[in-house]
């Protein structure tokens, strides 16, 4: 095509320094424009002087052969963009030999790219399943190779030379060249997955354990955490090499028994994947306080760690102790925010009997503690606005009276701002909507009351109180302790005492809902000159001509064989407003009945000793 683009620049249909661009272009048959993307040439036009390219979204987008000489970037026929363009099964069917699609990408960048830029150049065209075990097998295979550099951080490239050099001296020098202890940890943790292709494990790892303990020596006081991983890598590396330990090492156990060793701050500055190793060594240093520690120390870290203590209490049989602490920490308002956020994380039926409205308190109390201190976190905060259900999972089993509290507190506390405490409030009154008053400030509507005795008022609060006080707690002791036993599947305790929970929860929901709507009352003020409630009406049957008795009380009172019944009753309400002298017409046992009122007077109910306080709590409940 170069004759062809001379002919061209000779007319002056294009610029003579524009014709070494295009037989670049033409000989590619691939480019990239700055804002198109890559492109694919599919004819060069010499008469009209213009290619035509497809690009992604432009297909057949036609280009003068100037301007494509000024604005486009020839793309190699090697070049993985183009050879995913000409021919993408064949790069595909390389994706099975790691390392030659490796080097086809590396080449195209010029010899180098990072993990970044090489995922981008091959998924999802060519690796279309699960990159991350691809790029992992590919990774290990470059290591071995002696081609290949592989960086310890992501955002460095993986380089290829052309020149050899072996994975044992490749290993050695990274380990040299690395500065600070730190660093040559991360080297080895790399060397370790390796191990096996070196051609001599034994001499390159002792050349780095010996390194390591002397590094470990002068890093122990001032900064133990950092010698403590060292110590776990260079035992890791003796193991994977084939090597026995020495007797003058520095052992994880003397690090742990330094006097300016503070459990907790230590395991702090430990990477959280060598937390579980961390603290199977301390347990080892400290076989008879180790627990006695975790447990003391649960208060002072992270919600990651409250984690991993917990898991090893539990693990090694101290799950009794690990809820006694908690809920002393709880009852006492002295719980971290750490520690609430990761029990209102964690919060499965394992915790069921710790679980409750207390908790929400404590988180209160923890999070206005938290904001006198210098470095406050707003974690459990956010958790708290974030996690749609966990106020109404702490306040389902609580006391109505309880849970009106909590509502006062929130209501009063700075650590929320009056949107999210809005908010807040909005879960509340939807689970328990008895509070509805308290958010609002107005009363309940009244239309929906009903009217029963103080006595059948007594039996309900008293059912209630049985409820939430003894049933529901000793119901969530049972999910915990049958939590306990292992596989969900086949635990048949589990399954009983979850039923039982939903049959407790459902009844307490439906006494919430009676006694928010009742008014307890003597029937002191029962009117005569009509049927009304708390009063006794005389009358008789019409079609048998005898007398009968009926008692008008509340809601909740019925005694059929006494003559006592609710105004609620078909025939209470049949009665209900009627004179002396009017005939009733109601169905009684699917049996239509006439009767003709002859008397009505008033029934004395004596209140129970404290039906003040009673009704007091009555209106306070709903």
């Amino acid at each position: 095509m170069r004759e062809e683009f001379e002919k061209l620049a000779a007319a002056g249909k294009i610029e003579g320094r524009h014709v070494e661009p295009l037989v670049h272009l033409t000989e590619g048959g691939c480019c990239t424009h700055r804002s198109w993307g890559f492109g694919k040439i599919k004819t060069v036009d010499t008469v009209f002087a213009r290619f035509t390219i497809d690009f992604p979204g432009k297909a057949g987008h036609t280009m003068d052969l100037a301007f494509a000489a000024e604005n486009l970037k020839p793309i190699p026929k090697d070049h993985i963009l183009a050879r995913k363009a000409n021919d993408i099964e064949s790069v595909r069917q390389m994706a099975a030999h790691h390392l030659d699609l490796i080097k086809l990408v590396l080449n195209s960048f010029g010899g180098k790219a990072t993990a970044e830029q090489i995922q981008a150049a091959l998924v999802p065209d060519v690796i279309r399943d699960d990159w991350k075990k691809w790029w992992e097998t590919a990774k290990r295979e470059m290591k071995v190779d002696g081609h290949f550099i592989v960086p310890l951080k992501k955002t460095e490239p993986v380089v290829f030379q052309a020149q050899e050099t072996t994975l044992q001296d490749r290993t050695l020098a990274d380990f040299r060249a690395a500065k600070g202890l730190k660093a040559r940890v991360a080297v080895v943790a790399e060397l370790i997955k390796v191990i096996s292709d070196l051609p001599d494990k034994q001499t390159a790892a002792n050349e780095i354990i010996v390194s390591l303990n002397a590094d470990i020596t002068l890093y122990q006081r001032n900064q133990p955490s950092v010698a403590l991983e060292a110590i776990f890598a260079r035992d890791e590396l003796r193991e994977a090499a084939g090597l026995t330990s020495s007797a003058s090492e520095i052992t994880a156990a003397q690090i742990w028994s330094q006097d300016n060793v503070k459990f907790g701050s230590l395991l702090e500055l430990v990477p959280a994947a060598k937390h579980h190793r961390a603290l199977a060594s301390f347990k080892q240093a400290n076989p008879d306080r180790w627990q006695e520690i975790l447990r003391g120390s649960l208060n002072f870290v992270s919600a990651k760690l409250c984690k991993e203590f917990a898991n090893l209490l539990i693990q090694e049989g101290k799950w009794e102790l690990l809820k006694e602490t908690l809920a002393r920490l709880i009852r006492q308002h002295t719980a971290s925010s750490e520690l609430l956020l990761w029990l209102g994380r964690e919060r499965s039926d394992a915790f069921a009997d710790i679980l409750g409205p207390e908790v929400f308190r404590a988180m209160l109390t923890a999070m206005e503690r938290d904001q006198f201190n210098e470095k406050r976190s707003n974690r459990l905060r956010d958790f708290i606005l974030e996690d749609h259900e966990l106020l109404n999972e702490l306040t389902a089993s609580a006391d109505i009276e309880v849970v009106k509290d909590l509502t006062r507190a929130l209501q009063l506390s700075p650590v929320f701002d009056d949107m999210d405490k809005r908010s807040l409030l909005a879960r509340l009154v939807k689970k328990h909507p008895a509070v509805q008053s308290l958010v609002s400030g107005e009363q309940s509507k009244q239309d929906s009351t009903i009217q029963v005795s103080w006595e059948s008022l007594e039996r309900r609060r008293a059912e209630y109180h049985e409820l939430v006080q003894k049933k529901i707690p000793a119901n969530s002791k049972e999910i915990a302790i049958a939590r306990s036993y292992g596989d969900l599947r086949e635990n048949h305790e589990y399954k009983a005492a979850k039923e039982m929970q939903k049959i407790l929860m459902r009844r307490k929901e439906e006494l919430e809902a009676q006694m928010m709507r009742a008014r307890g009352t003597d029937f002191s003020n029962a009117k005569t000159d009509a049927v009304n409630i708390g009063t006794i009406v005389q009358a008789t049957n019409l079609e048998t001509n005898q007398s009968e008795s009926f008692t008008i009380l509340g809601a909740w009172d019925s005694d059929p064989e006494k003559g006592i019944i609710s105004y609620l009753s078909p025939v209470g309400g049949a009665l209900l407003n009627h004179k002396i002298g009017d005939e009733v017409e109601f169905e009684l046992h699917e049996t239509k009945r006439r009767y003709r009122i002859e008397n009505i007077e008033a029934c004395k109910i004596a209140a129970p000793v404290d039906a003040l306080p009673v009704a007091e709590t009555a209106q306070s409940a709903a």
